[in-house]
């Protein structure tokens, strides 16, 4: 009898994460989401090296640096939902073995092909992780005050992978060649198989009724359709090939949502969006990053090209940023139990929006101080809106449906990145090209050549040379810095309709004393959970 009882208390402190095993258990989690977030971001340094190598077509070199985050983004709520049902541990442990395997296949890669195929592995290995990190938070602490911290390390890390990212990148292509980029990855896996299937608590949902395939091909398919073509939107696209995958992916995920509303176990429970907490939540999220990723691409054409800096020190100059993130997600839970999610959220949009603002000062000239006070308190601003976002969109969700409410915090977080890209993008542009349409000297064809980018620009004043060329240089930087401050003032308005969305969270954060977590299990499904571990 007494061994009967010590094995189901264990298997109890396995379930729920109980003492402090489960900051162990955050540690774990916050490594497997370091190895994603510097996956998104370590291959553009690498960019030009690739090319050299393998030699990709336009096309083909687009679609190494998109597949991942496409595919990524495309798959979250399957694999979210996934987990729900078979055991989140195991969906996340399968996405260590996938992402190892697929990074050595991409450092190997011999051909452009090749690393198009293992880009795609690593996307779907980061959103077999992606959901389960953060789901497996919510299962481990069931008490929402030690919640909101964990969730504020979580974020602060994910903040350091996305900083960290080129700046590891620039250091291993100084002393290796590109594959090395992807080969770090693997020692890292390796280690993280092993401590996470002994470390990590298996957990899933209710599973009632049958999982609906059916319904998460539909959702993937529409996923990567609407992403697919807002990417191709941001790049300045506009045809066929970018419209009709933007069709035929929101048909996909409106019939979608009419599949789950009529479903009696649905994929995923829309009547979470019936929570002002939760639907609030994730518009906070789309807005936040729809309003500063563009922006923040624009930012470092800024650095580099207006002020000449290098890849390294766009890098470094841009570093205040992630430590004030840093910062701001360690304070976070303190934060959030002060203020409250609606406050906490629309205080973090309107310090974001200031230094937006402030950000208009820049022009032709460095600013540094300017510059580094600027970002620090746009970091601030927007990991204090996207904490206060997260955790009562988490929170909100049942705890069977953790996976899939995960899934649907990372999904929007993609698809406001990439809305962002795209509308930031056509505002620059909007505001970019007038100013090179007459430009004395320079013929039509220059012009329209040089309105595409500021890069672009300075290729074609080169080849003008002369006076000619220093004029159009001189013009095209100056549009430029006109087309940022204009994309900057949108932005900002963007973020203040955050700060009024926002009013519909919650007042207060509330903690309710956690129920038990987890109930004895009969004797047959202990003997079944220790199979399946």
């Amino acid at each position: 009898m007494s061994g009967t009882t010590t094995a189901a208390a264990a298997l109890r402190r396995r379930a729920a994460g109980a003492g402090a095993n489960r900051w162990v258990v955050l540690v774990v989690l916050c490594v497997s989401l370091l190895l994603v977030a510097v996956d998104a971001t370590v291959l553009h340094v690498a960019v030009p090296a690739v090319t050299e190598d393998l030699r990709p077509g336009a096309i083909e070199l687009l679609w190494i640096v998109d597949v991942y985050p496409l595919v990524c983004a495309s798959l979250l709520i399957l694999f979210g939902t996934l987990g729900d049902r078979v055991g989140r541990r195991r969906i996340l442990l399968l996405g260590y073995g996938l992402f190892g395997l697929a990074s050595g296949l991409a450092a190997l890669a011999h051909d452009p092909q090749v690393l198009i195929l293992a880009r795609a592995l690593l996307g779907v290995g980061g959103a077999m992780i992606m959901p389960a990190t953060l789901s497996i938070l919510r299962q481990v602490f069931p008490d929402r005050r030690e919640r909101a911290l964990a969730i504020g390390v979580w974020s602060a890390v994910a903040a350091v992978g996305a900083a960290v990212g080129p700046l590891l990148g620039g250091f291993l292509l100084e002393h290796f060649w590109w594959g090395s980029v992807f080969l770090v990855n693997i020692p890292l896996m390796l280690v993280s198989l092993p401590v996470g299937r002994l470390l990590l608590p298996e957990s899933r949902g209710a599973g009632d009724g049958p999982w609906d395939v059916v319904g998460a091909l539909m959702a993937a398919a529409g996923l990567f359709g609407v992403v697919l073509g807002v990417k191709r939107l941001g790049g300045g696209e506009l045809g066929p090939f970018t419209v009709a995958p933007l069709v035929v992916g929101a048909f996909l995920l409106l019939i979608f949502v009419r599949r789950q509303r009529r479903r009696t176990h649905p994929l995923v429970d829309l009547g979470m969006f019936a929570r002002p907490a939760f639907s609030t939540a994730v518009g906070c999220i789309v807005l936040a990053m729809l309003a500063l990723v563009g922006l923040e691409l624009i930012a470092a054409q800024y650095l580099q090209l207006v002020l000449g800096l290098s890849p390294l020190e766009t890098g470094l100059r841009l570093l205040p940023l992630t430590f004030a993130a840093m910062a701001a997600g360690l304070a976070g839970a303190r934060m959030l139990r002060r203020f409250g999610p609606r406050r906490m959220v629309s205080l973090g949009f309107c310090l974001t929006a200031g230094a937006v603002v402030l950000l208009t000062v820049m022009g032709g000239s460095d600013n540094a101080g300017l510059m580094v006070a600027a970002f620090m308190l746009l970091g601030f601003g927007l990991e204090t809106t996207l904490f206060g976002a997260y955790e009562p969109m988490l929170s909100e969700a049942p705890p069977e449906q953790a996976g899939g409410a995960a899934a649907i915090g990372e999904t929007s977080y993609q698809l406001g990145a990439g809305i962002g890209i795209a509308l930031l993008g056509s505002v620059m542009n909007a505001a970019y090209t007038p100013g090179l349409a007459s430009v004395p000297g320079v013929p039509s064809s220059a012009s329209a050549a040089a309105s595409h980018s500021l890069g672009e620009a300075y290729q074609v004043a080169a080849q003008l040379g002369g006076g000619v060329g220093v004029a159009l240089r001189r013009a095209a930087r100056d549009s430029f810095v006109h087309g940022l401050h204009v994309t900057l003032l949108v932005s900002a308005a963007l973020l203040l309709l955050g700060a009024v969305m926002a009013l519909r969270l919650p007042r207060v954060m509330h903690c309710e004393q956690p129920a038990a977590p987890v109930e004895l299990p009969a004797p047959r499904e202990v003997a079944d959970s220790r199979v399946s571990a």
